[in-house]
């Protein structure tokens, strides 16, 4: 039995990390992949994790694979595409360390998940089954990604979902927004960013967009704010952490080391049924801790905590 199983994109991060003496800028092949980042930030800090994905039979699949499972991530889901690329990503940054994405991924291996590919085994032994909206944008993909969402919930386990709009991705906002709401009514814990929270709830004010969600049935909302921090609810409990002060490298894999962490933490305390206003102030702290400390180095997967630096 798994703590967390993610399901969805895994990819190399061309990440820009400086110019050389010419001005032609240089970029670090960094492992990534939203859902990816989870299970791995998520693992390091102590959690039993599983991944379901695909890469291609090229060196960035085999060097993807390899960081899965030197990290504590079970990749016996990870399956290999007969003849597209290991999707990448070109992660560009500012002077504040804020990203910009362009994909190059038409098709790419990410995309071409099947249900066939899914052994239905996987998704019904972990008490979380975590995907995000990258895997939604086209099938094969979206299909497979929403078969292990419903044989998780038939299994018992709780859902969770990073809704992460990505809009050079979508053919337009209008259609990512009907393939990001759709699996809302399956969701049981969610974490949006506040420029996502409008796409889902029409509003960007995190108390009435988070109390919009729950009323949809989503037990466990947050909303991150960037250098603000996060604001949770859980029914009528509510509240904000600020975030970690740090000094900002790379704000990539920020989210999705928040959003491990908090998954980790849940399940080393009882779930959502133990929850109470006391733990989930200490939850959302220790996930903006864990946070801050990745947005303080570069890459996403290489820049996350293990669990002795949380110690310290």
């Amino acid at each position: 039995m798994f703590d967390i199983t993610a399901v969805g994109e895994i990819l190399i991060d061309l990440t820009q990390s400086g110019t050389n003496d010419a001005g032609v800028p240089q970029f670090d092949a960094n492992p990534g992949g939203a859902p990816a980042n989870l299970a791995v930030a998520a693992s390091r800090l102590g959690a039993k994790t599983a991944f379901i994905g695909k890469v291609g039979e090229d060196s960035f699949g085999r060097y993807l694979r390899s960081v899965l499972t030197e990290n504590g991530v079970d990749a016996a889901g990870l399956s290999a595409a007969a003849r597209e690329r290991t999707t990448l990503a070109v992660v560009s940054l500012d002077r504040d360390g804020e990203r910009s994405f362009a994909f190059y991924r038409d098709p790419g291996a990410d995309q071409m998940l099947f249900e066939a590919d899914i052994d239905a085994g996987l998704p019904k032994s972990t008490r979380i089954l975590h995907f995000g909206s990258v895997s939604l944008t086209a099938d094969p993909a979206r299909t497979a990604t929403l078969y292990a969402v419903r044989k998780a919930k038939e299994a018992g386990a709780l859902i969770s979902y990073d809704p992460n709009y990505r809009p050079n991705l979508w053919k337009s906002e209008a259609e990512a927004v009907k393939y990001m709401k759709a699996p809302l009514p399956m969701v049981d814990i969610l974490k949006a960013a506040d420029n996502e929270l409008p796409l889902l709830t029409g509003t960007d004010d995190p108390e009435e967009g988070s109390r919009m969600l729950c009323g949809m049935g989503i037990s466990l909302v947050f909303v991150t704010l960037g250098a603000k921090g996060a604001y949770y609810r859980y029914g009528d409990i509510t509240g904000s952490c600020p975030a970690q002060a740090v000094k900002v490298a790379d704000t990539n894999g920020a989210g999705d080391t928040f959003f491990g962490a908090v998954l980790a933490a849940l399940t080393r305390t009882g779930g959502l049924n133990e929850l109470d206003r006391e733990k989930l102030h200490r939850i959302t702290e220790y996930a903006n801790r864990a946070a801050g400390i990745t947005a303080s180095r570069r890459g996403a997967i290489p820049a996350m905590p293990l669990a002795e630096e949380m110690k310290e």
